[in-house]
């Protein structure tokens, strides 16, 4: 049995959604439905652009008060500012509570936390159960950050090395936010989009996206004889197709176009980055949607 692993997840940010209207608000505006919560601790979920494009990747948990929202650090501010844009008159605070909480990952056999009472909230991953707990750490507590889970720490590298291998996309480093599609970044499949729970910002373009299959980008694993280098890019022969992102040493992350890549194997092409062939590996979640129809 491999141990459970611990790391702090040291570029990610907590922003705060309180107030009589707060679950309202949320419901107005991101990709999921806010309504999943009344039987999961958290969801994965989206503020899009109107252009139905990912402006912000995050976690919706229940907190006393309201919802916290776990993104990138890069991120809480702007997602502050762009969810206040659509409070009008609601009555709502928005506030980044970046400072109030650590980020720890928890991951492998049987992870546990210890919950509220270590000053902590915790959360199964709900992109993918290989992916273990989040846990939100108060930093005032510095025990309950200690006493948070039952797992052995590790360098962050490490808990990203396994979304790797899973094939689990983060935003900003797998693709760019303001310029990707929900089912580009595996959203569809990946728990973080509602294709039911009717309006909300981009609707009607992913919406369409997914009932037409026009979904010609993919984020998938590449595989390499050596090390690959994050942002370069994959050529099918001489033709650009895809770009890498995350990286762990010979295994990477990389958003391309799977009829270009499709393509190039029937020619018999070879694919590259920086001079290095590669091969295509699905995900095991993708390959399992794409079995029962997904586009």
């Amino acid at each position: 049995m491999s141990p459970v692993k611990m790391a702090l997840l040291s570029d990610r940010g907590v922003v705060g959604v309180a107030g009589e209207d707060a679950e309202k608000l949320l419901q107005g505006v991101i990709a999921n439905d806010m309504a999943l919560l009344a039987r999961q601790a958290a969801m994965h979920a989206a503020l899009l652009t109107p252009q139905g494009k990912i402006l912000f990747e995050f976690f919706v948990v229940k907190a006393p008060g309201g919802f916290l929202l776990e993104t990138g650090s890069d991120q809480a501010a702007g997602l502050v500012k762009r969810l206040g844009m659509y409070k009008l008159r609601a009555k709502v605070t928005i506030t980044d509570a970046s400072a109030e909480y650590r980020v720890i990952a928890v991951w492998s056999a049987s992870p546990r936390s210890s919950g509220e009472m270590s000053g902590s909230i915790s959360y199964a991953d709900p992109r993918l159960p290989a992916l273990g707990l989040r846990v939100l750490a108060e930093t005032r507590s510095a025990a309950g950050i200690a006493a948070a889970t039952n797992g052995v720490e590790v360098p962050e590298q490490g808990y990203h090395a396994d979304r790797i291998a899973l094939g689990v996309p983060e935003a900003g480093k797998d693709y760019v936010l303001g310029d990707t599609f929900p089912h580009e970044a595996n959203m569809d499949v990946l728990n973080g989009v509602s294709f039911t729970k009717g309006c909300f910002v981009g609707q009607e373009v992913v919406s369409r996206m997914h009932h037409r299959a026009t979904t010609r980008k993919r984020i998938v694993i590449v595989e390499a004889q050596a090390p690959l280098q994050p942002g370069s890019e994959i050529l099918a022969g001489a033709a650009s197709i895809g770009r890498v992102g995350s990286v762990a040493g010979n295994r990477a992350l990389a958003l391309l176009r799977r009829d270009r890549a499709a393509e190039a194997e029937e020619k018999g092409e070879p694919l590259t980055a920086a001079g290095i062939a590669l091969v295509i590996r699905l995900p095991d979640y993708l390959r399992s949607a794409a079995a029962a129809g997904a586009p």
